[in-house]
C-alpha cells in the first residue's frame, strides 16, 4: 500500500498498478484479480466521500451549502451536463471509446479456445478483473470490511481535525470543520495530479475563507498539512520498498 502511495508522487494513479504488481510478485496473487479489487476499493472510497459530504450538509447546510454547491457540486454537474462544442466532442469521443471497449470485451469473452494466444491472454486478464470485482459479493467477513472502512475514514477525519491546531488562525475550528477540510481535501486528491499537489492546496485555502481565514493563511495550513502527509508517505513508502527488496532478495537466496 505504501509503495503504491509513493508511486503516486511519480505519476497520478500509477500507485494502483504498482500495488497490484508488488502483491502479485510477493504473494503470488494474479495481478488481474488484484486490479479488480482495486476498482471496488476506489468505488467504496468515493461512496464514503459522498456519505461524509451528506453528513456535512445535514450537519450545517446553511454554512457549508453555498461553498460546496459553488466549488464542488456545480463544477461536477457542469462537467457532465455542460454542453459546449468542446464538451460535446469530449463526451462523443468518450462514448465511442466506451462502446468500442464494450464490443472488444464481448468479442474477447466469446473467443474460441483455439484463438490467437494474445486474445486468450487478454480474455484471461478480463476474466480475472471480473473475478476480483466479484469478491465484494463473496467475502466471508463483509461486516469486518465495512467496519475497517469506517475506522479508516474516521481516522482521516480525526487527522484533519487535529491538524487545525497547528496554526493560530485555524485553532478555533471545531470537529465538524475538520470533516469539512477532509471532504474538500479529498476532492483535491481525486484531481489527476501527483499526490494532490496544487489541487489540494487550492481547494483547502479557498474553503477556509468561509471562516474569515485569509487565502494566505489557508494556503499555509494546506501546505503544512499536505507536506506532513507527503513526507511521512515518502519515508514509509521508501522503507517499505527497501523491506520488500530485502525480502525478495532473501527469498531468492533461500531458493538457490
Amino acid at each position: 500500500m505504501m509503495v503504491g502511495y509513493l508511486a503516486n508522487f511519480a505519476f497520478p494513479r500509477i500507485g494502483e498498478i504498482t500495488r497490484c504488481g508488488v502483491l502479485a510478485r510477493t504473494e503470488g496473487i494474479p495481478a488481474d484479480k488484484l486490479f479488480g479489487t482495486v476498482i471496488i476499493e476506489r468505488l467504496i472510497d468515493m461512496l464514503m466521500v459522498f456519505i461524509l459530504l451528506f453528513i456535512l450538509l445535514i450537519g450545517r447546510f446553511e454554512f457549508f451549502g453555498s461553498f460546496l454547491k459553488e466549488h464542488i457540486l456545480l463544477p461536477v454537474w457542469n462537467m457532465f451536463t455542460g454542453i459546449t462544442e468542446k464538451s460535446f466532442i469530449f463526451w462523443l469521443v468518450l462514448i465511442l471509446v466506451a462502446l468500442s471497449f464494450a464490443v472488444l470485451l464481448f468479442l474477447l469473452l466469446r473467443a474460441r479456445p483455439d484463438s490467437n494466444p494474445i486474445i486468450l491472454r487478454m480474455r484471461k486478464i478480463i476474466k480475472g478483473m471480473i473475478s476480483g470485482i466479484q469478491t465484494v459479493y463473496k467475502m466471508k467477513r463483509s461486516w469486518s470490511f465495512i467496519l475497517h472502512s469506517l475506522i479508516i475514514w474516521i481516522s482521516y477525519w480525526l487527522m484533519s481535525y487535529f491538524a487545525i491546531f497547528i496554526l493560530p488562525a485555524t485553532s478555533e475550528l471545531q470537529l465538524i470543520d475538520g470533516l469539512f477540510i477532509l471532504v474538500i481535501g479529498s476532492f483535491g486528491f481525486i484531481a489527476p495530479v501527483q499526490g494532490g499537489i496544487g489541487a489540494f492546496h487550492w481547494i483547502v485555502s479557498i474553503g477556509l475563507t468561509i471562516y474569515g481565514i485569509s487565502k494566505e493563511e489557508g494556503l499555509a495550513f494546506a501546505t503544512l498539512l499536505h507536506g506532513a502527509q507527503s513526507l511521512w508517505t515518502i519515508f514509509i513508502g521508501t522503507v517499505s520498498m527497501l523491506l520488500l527488496f530485502l525480502g525478495n532478495r532473501k527469498s531468492a537466496v533461500a531458493k538457490t
